[in-house]
């Protein structure tokens, strides 16, 4: 019929959307771990910025490859959520990866902000001499937050099923959506915690490198004028804002899907999900054109693609 003919074509634009979002930033992130791990084997060496990189490349891809899988299970086959526990796990999985993505992500922000930025305090000092030493830990710290959280929402999202299902037995649809939301309250509390932390985090580490970064380049300009340093400065400035922008439309898009968690597919629910889809492969490009090894790396990959192809043709 006309309507199933619909549903199917709009499954397949739905397919469509999500793979053309998902796997550009699966690429970029397997790129920044292939080559950061090879790096590693070679050089038998790793600093603390690579390790972050490291970590965050395959956070994203691994979280990346879990939403495309998700996306696929959810418009083709949606009678595998009915069955026990699977839901439970779907959310645990999500938000296990979610948040490794986002406290990473946070932990590198405070790496350059301690690492760059130029202030005269004495914690400042202190970190700045220990940072190296912090990062394993803060990575650690990072994924056993995560679990944590991952597990608390297996935990809770139990509960909510459990009682939604008993509630249904006595047939007040009213009832049910009132008692659904009440006990999934917990979960949306715990996640919008956690979004304002590492958003809080992430900003508050580019606000304090870009005012660093400000301060020093006033001091340059008045010494010695316009030079390639204060060149280096000023890029370095608008990534930073790059990232300011981006972190904010992250976490706006991360609250409004706790907003519209409970309501049906609707326009605006899409565009967050496409939103939330593309960016950790449009962050993790600009970290790649900051990174110069990245970069490079970059550069020659497509050049030896584009040679093969221009070979081929």
């Amino acid at each position: 019929s006309q309507d199933q003919f619909n549903a199917t074509l709009y499954d397949a634009a739905a397919v469509v959307i999500v793979s053309l979002q998902t796997f550009p930033g699966m690429w970029i992130n397997a790129f920044i771990a292939s080559v950061l791990f090879i790096a590693w084997v070679k050089k038998k060496s790793f600093n603390s910025n690579e390790k972050i990189l490291l970590f965050l490349g395959c956070c994203r891809f691994w979280y990346l490859c879990f939403m495309w899988v998700y996306s696929i299970i959810s418009i083709f086959y949606p009678w595998v959520f009915y069955v026990p526990h699977v839901p439970q796990l779907f959310a645990s999985i999500k938000s296990f990866l979610n948040f490794c993505n986002l406290w990473v992500s946070a932990c590198l922000c405070i790496f350059y902000c301690i690492k760059i930025a130029n202030f005269r305090h004495i914690f400042f000092i202190y970190m700045k001499t220990k940072i190296d030493r912090i990062v394993p830990w803060l990575l650690l710290g990072s994924v056993l937050l995560s679990l944590v959280i991952g597990i608390l929402v297996y935990i809770i999202t139990s509960e909510a099923l459990c009682n939604n299902h008993n509630s249904t037995i006595h047939g007040n649809i009213w009832k049910v959506t009132i008692k659904v939301n009440e006990h999934f309250f917990p979960v949306f509390f715990l996640a919008g915690f956690g979004f304002a932390t590492t958003f809080i985090a992430a900003i508050s580490s580019a606000l304090l490198l870009l005012f660093s970064l400000w301060r020093h380049k006033r001091k340059m300009q008045t010494n010695s004028g316009k030079n390639i340093s204060m060149d280096a400065h000023v890029k370095a400035m608008k990534s930073i804002l790059y990232f300011f922008i981006l972190y904010s439309i992250n976490f706006t898009c991360l609250i409004l899907t706790l907003i519209y968690a409970t309501e049906k597919i609707n326009p605006v629910a899409i565009l967050i999900s496409l939103f939330q889809y593309a960016f950790p492969g449009v962050h993790s490009l600009i970290l790649i054109f900051n990174n110069p090894k990245l970069e490079k790396a970059l550069q020659r990959t497509l050049s030896c693609v584009t040679n093969k192809v221009c070979m081929r043709q």
